[in-house]
């Protein structure tokens, strides 16, 4: 324990963490890597049991959950039938084979729940696209969850669809970027992370790969960085969608950047490349974001056969190494988490596993069932994690498999979730839910 509570209190010092003002602000929480110091949370719910309140949300978006004081932000989209003729005109210049969804218009939203209540406060309309890209039949045109900063902005990204601003007293957008173009080809997935005054994601396309930072205050492009690894032949093994995490590296603030073959560390200020190493297999639609502990990243390096890489970096004169991997139980989808020496991971299919951090070595390894998007939560001293069939499997931590409990909700779950006080934080498929222990008398 004491180990984490160091790394969280070097990324608050290095990275200039926005979680000072808000309790949840981006993507896995205020460290990044699905940490919670609540306490008091509870451990069984349904539908009827242990739901302070359960509020209905409209359109699509598999976006995380933010939250500072009584705002609770979320992003989604609604969209407009397309003709089956401009569906097939579309599709012309998609080189992949995947299930893909294709629509007209985009309008993207920022919606603004009440933490107490559960009311919705207020739905933004922010961007609007009228020629979008087509998704994966998963994905969603608002999957990337956005960041709260520490004076009241949030910030909305919808990949290649643009960005915004908004200011979340005024409830105003304050700016928008459509500048980054790319091509997605399977929607936007890449969550932005937020260092002092840059606002920073990745824009790995098949047809362009670079990582960019906006100028936090304007919307106005502050740094832009070309991809330098050597590239695949085929476009479509040049794309990835994970999400950079800003670590204390050596003593220096260092993007830790995921990439199709190759993890980057980047100056978050200038955008300058600081080194790069190869993941040593061929790595693509990257999902997972890393996490960082015992000066080592841990990633999943690519869609079609995942495999799991301990990549030393925390001496900054030498070049990054791999120093162990391997492809049992990796996933493609869901990112890691590490509860001190203890690296826990569940793949796409249900199948969890512990292994030692250091080495590699497998604790235990058991299938929990369903189909998996969202990331593992720590938090009250157990790892909740959720399936598509809205199902939440609670186990203990530890080197002994041990299911605390299992919960059903309705819908699905792809988002991961987000915790504040005793309450935590549910997006399904349709709805956001509060969830707590009810008061005893």
């Amino acid at each position: 324990m004491l180990m984490r509570s160091i790394v969280f209190s070097l990324l608050l010092a290095f990275a200039g963490s926005p979680a000072l003002a808000a309790e949840w602000p981006e993507f896995r929480g205020p460290d990044g890597q699905g940490h919670s110091s609540a306490k008091n949370l509870p451990l069984e719910w349904s539908e009827t049991e242990n739901v302070a309140w359960k509020t209905e949300l409209p359109g699509r978006g598999w976006s995380s959950p933010v939250i500072a004081g009584d705002q609770i932000w979320l992003t989604y989209a609604v969209t407009d039938p397309i003709s089956e003729e401009d569906k097939q005109k579309k599709l012309t210049t998609n080189t992949g084979n995947q299930p893909l969804e294709v629509v007209g218009t985009v309008r993207m939203h920022a919606v603004c729940v009440d933490r107490n209540s559960g009311k919705i406060v207020r739905d933004m309309e922010i961007l609007v696209e009228d020629d979008p890209q087509w998704t994966h039949a998963l994905n969603t045109f608002a999957s990337p969850t956005p960041v709260l900063s520490d004076d009241g902005l949030l910030y909305c990204h919808f990949g290649a669809h643009g960005t915004a601003c908004v200011d979340t007293k005024t409830m105003r957008v304050k700016w928008t970027n459509r500048e980054t173009k790319v091509l997605h080809e399977n929607g936007p997935g890449s969550s932005p992370v937020l260092y002092q005054d840059k606002l920073i994601f990745h824009c790995d396309g098949s047809d362009e790969q670079y990582i960019v930072a906006l100028d936090a205050h304007t919307g106005k492009i502050a740094w832009k960085t070309d991809r330098t690894g050597q590239m695949h032949s085929n476009p479509q093994l040049r794309k990835a969608y994970g999400t950079p995490i800003v670590l204390p590296i050596d003593g220096r603030a260092t993007v830790i950047s995921p990439a199709a073959n190759w993890l980057y560390g980047y100056d978050p200020l200038t955008g300058q490349e600081l080194w790069k190493t190869s993941y040593g297999v061929l790595g693509f639609s990257i999902v997972c974001r890393p996490v960082y502990g015992q000066g080592q990243v841990y990633l999943s390096t690519t869609f079609n056969q995942p495999e799991l890489l301990a990549i030393k970096v925390d001496d900054a004169s030498v070049e990054p190494s791999i120093t162990w991997r391997t492809k049992k139980g990796a996933p493609q989808m869901p990112s890691l988490l590490l509860v001190d020496k203890d690296l826990f991971m569940v793949n796409d299919k249900g199948v969890a596993t512990c292994l030692d951090a250091a080495t590699g070595e497998v604790h235990w390894t058991e299938r929990l069932g369903g189909n998996f998007s969202s990331s593992p939560l720590y938090a009250d001293g157990r790892i909740y994690v959720s399936n598509r069939e809205g199902e939440t499997f609670v186990l203990a931590p530890g080197q002994e498999f041990k299911l605390l409990a299992t919960n059903q909700l309705d819908g699905a779950i792809m988002a991961s979730p987000a915790v504040v006080g005793e309450a935590i934080y549910l997006r399904t498929e349709h709805a956001l839910y509060r969830l707590e222990k009810k008061a005893t008398d």
